[in-house]
């Protein structure tokens, strides 16, 4: 318990405390509002099941929670990373896009078991600060068009969420301050329904939804060639793990490269457990970082109850429509200070590591990435279509090493 269970403007609560239950309820509701729309989009976007998607994002976050003793607060939500690939195999049958997702699942835990058995200074030597700030950076950037895109469907709305998100963030004191994400998005959902901005498809899938309803199941079915698009994804989910732990440590203060191989390994596995059973890959969420930034509020006990709620969600189709009938705008008006934080994040990894920009390969390789990334860089290889986030941590994370290495054996000091 974090003191007495209550907060004040100027205080910080760790991962390993908690408030009062019902605050700690109140801050897993901002998260379960924050990961939801990105969770459902993925497998929308993917022929995948959505229920299932977040039956087993919910089981993926405690089992994280678990495998990483409290330390690292996160929600594991669907990967973005898995949308190329598994779009492109979605002719071959849901079965054998499980597959894909089965197999980085294995790969990455295979990844974190090195790092765990190697340890964390193997991992960064191909991952130093400049690698893992930038891809930390490249998230937040990469997706900022999907929240400004959000934002110009509905601008009156998103305008409106963004200003009381700011409002109650920067200027809030108390519970004012440390809900302004579920205040600000509450406020403007609920004036939605009154002035009649619901779009009309989604309110009746919201009548027409059952109360009660299972998950659906499936079983993966191995194909060589889906297990080969999605093999760079596996070095994106990898990219994804060290910054959130790397963001996260520059949040709290505390040292966590003890838990990146952990964090490595509870992703994997959960991403194994989705394909095995008929969900999308899962990664670390950005979009609860940044309601962290915001709140100061760390407590994996949260992050716990958002699972939960999760699970819960997935077994009754009318809850799930209705958070479906958040409007885009909404979204989009969060999304604006939510992402912008993530990226200013990735710099202070940056700035707290003193990373040199004057070195050649930081400055041409860093910027090549994140232009990559922020430009949203699409390329087609074959049938796989590839977006800026896999082009930009690829960049990243495979030429910095490399020309690092060859600058110190070409250019000796």
């Amino acid at each position: 318990m974090h003191g007495d269970g209550r907060i004040t403007d100027s205080e910080t609560v760790a991962p390993q405390e908690r408030l009062s239950w019902p605050l700690t309820i109140g801050f897993g509701v901002q998260h379960l509002v924050a990961m939801f729309g990105a969770t459902v989009l993925v497998p929308v976007a993917t022929g995948l099941p959505v229920a299932t998607t977040l039956f087993f994002s919910g089981i993926g976050t405690l089992l994280f929670l678990v495998i990483t003793k409290n330390r690292v607060p996160s929600y594991l939500g669907s990967s973005f990373a898995f949308v190329a690939p598994l779009a492109a195999a979605r002719e071959q049958g849901t079965a054998a896009q499980l597959g894909g997702v089965l197999a980085a699942g294995l790969l990455v835990i295979v990844v974190g078991i090195a790092v765990k058995a190697l340890g964390v200074r193997m991992l960064e030597s191909v991952m130093p600060p400049v690698v893992t700030g930038a891809v930390v950076i490249l998230i937040g950037l990469n997706l900022s068009h999907t929240s400004t895109d959000q934002f110009s469907k509905q601008p009156l709305l998103a305008a409106v969420t963004t200003g009381l998100v700011l409002i109650c963030g920067v200027l809030g004191r108390g519970l004012l301050f440390r809900l302004s994400v579920l205040l600000g998005v509450a406020a403007v959902w609920a004036g939605a329904f009154v002035f009649g901005q619901i779009d009309d498809s989604r309110l009746d899938a919201l009548r027409e939804a059952a109360w009660i309803g299972l998950p659906q199941l499936q079983r993966p079915e191995l194909r060589p060639s889906v297990v080969l698009l999605v093999l760079p994804v596996v070095i994106v989910l990898v990219a994804e793990n060290v910054g959130h732990v790397k963001a996260v440590s520059a949040l709290t203060g505390r040292n966590l490269d003890g838990s990146i191989g952990d964090s490595i390994i509870a992703n994997g596995l959960s991403t194994t457990l989705a394909g095995l059973g008929g969900g999308s890959g899962t990664t670390t969420y950005s979009e609860n970082i940044g309601v962290m930034a915001v709140t100061k509020v760390y407590s994996t006990a949260a992050y716990a109850f958002a699972a939960g709620f999760t699970i819960l969600l997935s077994f009754s189709p009318k809850f799930t429509a209705l958070l479906g009938t958040i409007p885009p705008g909404v979204l989009g008006g969060l999304t604006l200070v939510l992402y912008g934080l993530i990226a200013l994040i990735g710099m202070r990894i940056w700035t707290n590591a003193r990373v040199d920009l004057t070195n050649p390969t930081n400055a041409m390789v860093g910027g090549a990435a994140l232009i990559a990334g922020v430009g949203d860089l699409t390329l087609r290889i074959g049938t796989l279509e590839m977006g800026g986030l896999v082009w930009g941590s690829l960049l990243i994370v495979i030429l910095h090493p490399v020309l690092r290495w060859l600058r110190a054996a070409l250019r000796p000091s």
